[in-house]
């Protein structure tokens, strides 16, 4: 090889070693970014604070049909004491009209609680973490 073609080579060697670097910079960065940062905290579940029992409430179902149901709202530590108005009402809302073969499947009943469970929690804000059903019948 020529001194000239020597001196061609280096240039491109010296470009290779910096595309190198820069690839290398970037891989460790792209490491540290999603392996090694640390994780942002989640937010920490609520303690939970009182249960407030709510007086059973009678509705009427489809067919002449009737629940009586009774709920319980779980508050959390913060809260402070809770109206039953509003869980009442949207307990007759989620209820009433429904025909009690409807109310006797237990993955209906089930999901219907879930549904409750959220619209109460929505009502009050986050005061209220769960909802227990502590009597239901049917006539």
């Amino acid at each position: 090889m020529t001194k000239s073609a020597k001196a061609d080579d280096e240039p491109r060697k010296g470009k290779k070693k910096i595309f190198a670097i820069v690839a290398l910079l970037a891989v460790a960065a792209a490491a540290y970014f999603l392996v090694l940062k640390p994780k942002p905290e989640a937010d920490p579940k609520p303690v939970a604070g009182e249960v407030v029992t709510l007086e059973p409430i009678q509705l009427n179902l489809a067919a002449g049909s009737y629940l009586r149901i009774a709920i319980a709202l779980q508050l959390t530590a913060e809260a402070e004491e809770a109206d039953g108005s509003r869980a009442l009402d949207a307990t007759i809302e989620m209820f009433s009209g429904r025909t009690v073969a409807e109310l006797s499947d237990l993955k209906q009943r089930t999901k219907l609680k879930e549904e409750l469970t959220d619209e109460i929690e929505e009502l009050y804000h986050g005061e209220v973490m769960d909802l227990y059903i502590t009597e239901f019948v049917t006539q």
